[in-house]
C-alpha cells in the first residue's frame, strides 16, 4: 500500500490520508466542500457544495496523475435525500459522459455539517 497526501487538497480533518494506492486502484477518502486555502465550507446550497466536493476530489486525483474520468465507483453521502436532484445535476455535469458506478445514501450528518461528502475508487490506467 502507498499513502498519498496531496498538498493542494484540503487538509484532512482527522487521522487519515487523501488516498491509498493498492495495486492499480486508488481509494480516495471522502471529500467535503472545504476550500483548500481557508479550510472553510464553500457554498450554502447542495449545488455549490457538490461542485466544491468534486473539485476537491479532482485535486486529489490530479495530484496522482488521474482525473474524474478514471473513477470506477463513487459513494455519495447526503445530509438530506431531498438534495439528491441538485447533487445529481452537478455530478452529471462534472463527470460528463463518464458514468462510474455509484451508491448514494442519506446520513444523519457529515463532517463540519456539510450537505454532501463523496469518496471514490479510481483505476490507474497503464
Amino acid at each position: 500500500m502507498q499513502v498519498h497526501i496531496i498538498d493542494e487538497a484540503p487538509k484532512a480533518i482527522g487521522p487519515y490520508c487523501h488516498a491509498i494506492q493498492v495495486g492499480g486502484l486508488i481509494f480516495c477518502s471522502g471529500q467535503t466542500p472545504l476550500d483548500p486555502a481557508t479550510m472553510q465550507l464553500v457554498g450554502s446550497d447542495i449545488e455549490q457544495q457538490t461542485e466544491q466536493v468534486l473539485k476537491n476530489l479532482s485535486t486529489v486525483l490530479n495530484g496522482l496523475g488521474l482525473s474524474l474520468q478514471d473513477v470506477a465507483k463513487t459513494t455519495v453521502f447526503l445530509k438530506d435525500m431531498a438534495d439528491f436532484q441538485g447533487m445529481n445535476a452537478v455530478y452529471a455535469r462534472m463527470f460528463g459522459d463518464h458514468r462510474p458506478a455509484r451508491t448514494t445514501v442519506a446520513i444523519r450528518g457529515n463532517p463540519l455539517n456539510a450537505l454532501v461528502e463523496i469518496e471514490c475508487i479510481a483505476e490507474i490506467r497503464t
